[in-house]
């Protein structure tokens, strides 16, 4: 169990803290990734030539790996930046966006899990399920399975070492030997581009500022959905709720937090 200040306190830690978050992401999320992570106190550092990764990973807090617009060149910098960050002893995220919708997709995922020491895996149900080995199902990079079978997920984080958050109508975490779940969230979050890529890089921040990790992931999956609820309740449809849910990140308060996630 945990206290919804703890969780708090966590957010409150990364506006103070100003964690430096490096995101090597697809070309459609990139503004709208930094805005998220501006607007919660984190930096947002975009990065696209692998000649920086060697320097870039002694300074960084976090490495985030998404795979939503592949080619080879992004390719051999994920690999490249992720052993760099491994060196360096820095926290790296992976986003296997739309693993299962393509062959190609599916080995560079799993080039990237046999090569580099990931700190986390955060993904849709479908695209955690096909990291598991079970029937996920993605439908471009967009998954359409509503379920998520908890003890397959706790297995493969417990065999790989790592977290695993597998997000959807309930969020879960797990480190292999504790599972949390969350229920904060709206589904105006799947009609606006580039929210769940977003989310793996607010995981990383909070990850980074949070002594315990499994917590740190909790606490920005909570906080992401209590601000699109907030931002949902002032929202005529998907337009007006990008601004809004932005405004929501840079604003929400305690108390609003607290009341939406004892809802």
């Amino acid at each position: 169990m945990y206290a919804y200040d703890s969780l708090w306190s966590i957010r409150q830690e990364v506006k103070s803290r100003n964690p430096l978050v490096c995101n090597l992401t697809n070309t459609v999320v990139t503004n709208f990734t930094a805005n998220v992570l501006l607007a919660v106190g984190a930096s947002p550092l975009m990065s696209e030539g692998e000649q920086e990764a060697l320097e870039l990973s002694k300074i960084v807090d976090v490495l985030v790996l998404n795979m939503g617009t592949l080619h080879p060149r992004q390719v051999e910098y994920f690999l490249k930046a992720g052993k760099a960050a491994n060196e360096e002893h820095k926290l790296v995220v992976f986003d296997p966006v739309g693993i299962g919708a393509t062959s190609y997709r599916n080995q560079t995922a799993s080039d990237i899990i046999n090569q580099v020491k990931l700190d986390l895996v955060r993904g849709n149900y479908g695209e955690i399920s096909f990291l598991a080995g079970i029937s996920g199902q993605t439908k471009g990079v967009d998954s359409v399975g509503s379920e998520i079978n908890i003890e397959n997920i706790t297995n493969l984080a417990k065999q790989r070492g790592i977290l695993i958050a597998a997000t959807g109508t309930v969020d879960y975490v797990t480190d292999g030997q504790r599972t949390f779940s969350n229920k904060s969230g709206h589904a105006l979050l799947q009609l606006v581009t580039g929210t769940g890529c977003a989310l793996s890089s607010l995981a990383g921040a909070f990850m980074a500022v949070s002594e315990d990790k499994a917590l740190g992931v909790l606490a920005a999956l909570a906080y992401y959905g209590a601000a699109a609820e907030k931002a949902a309740a002032n929202s005529q449809g998907p337009g007006s709720f990008a601004v809004n849910f932005l405004d929501a990140l840079h604003s929400l308060k305690f108390e609003e937090f607290k009341q939406i996630m004892s809802n």
